[in-house]
């Protein structure tokens, strides 16, 4: 919990300074920008049947990650809370997730999650290698590509539950600062 609550209090302090946050602040719910997050994941994953077709492989990973990044964002919204930190993002879903607050699989908040020690890869570290790399054609890419696209629709199907639930969703107060 020491990880969420330095997300939320370093937003504010930034905040309090006139600065953009890195972090995450509460501020009030969201349906609309929950949906059009949503859109914006279809859209993604709408890209990668683009980019195979292209053959720009490279970009594909980019668009599995934010297609559920995106979705991430959207469960954000309808909590309350803005973001501006993917580790940040991770560890709130992770919270909510451990809480029993939200119905969204672990592995899409896994593949989100950016790690700090160098043998954990996640997602991220396979966008950042796809888009910095120099190829354009990918085997890994290739390889995963069904598999990928059926865990984004997984991801947006239970996004959509969530977004579209008449459920109120809160901040847990214990991260209200």
């Amino acid at each position: 919990m020491k990880g969420i609550n330095e997300c939320f209090a370093n937003a504010i302090k930034d905040e309090k300074k006139g600065k953009k946050h890195k972090g995450l602040l509460i501020v009030k719910s969201d349906n609309e920008q929950a949906r059009e997050y949503l859109i914006k994941a279809k859209t993604n994953l709408e890209l990668c049947n683009f980019y195979k077709e292209k053959q720009f492989d490279y970009k594909i990973p980019e668009e599995w990650f934010y297609t559920l990044y995106y979705c991430a964002l959207a469960i954000l919204s309808k909590f309350g809370v803005e973001s501006r930190s993917q580790r940040c993002t991770a560890s709130f879903l992770k919270y909510l997730k451990n809480k029993n607050l939200i119905d969204y699989d672990e592995e899409f908040i896994d593949r989100i999650t950016v790690y700090r020690t160098k043998n954990d890869e996640s997602d991220v570290d396979k966008r950042e290698t796809a888009r910095y790399g120099s190829s354009v054609k990918s085997e890994d890419v290739e390889r995963r590509y069904e598999y990928m696209n059926e865990i984004c629709k997984r991801a947006i199907s239970q996004c959509e539950e969530l977004v579209f639930s008449d459920k109120d969703f809160k901040v847990p107060e214990e991260l209200r600062l």
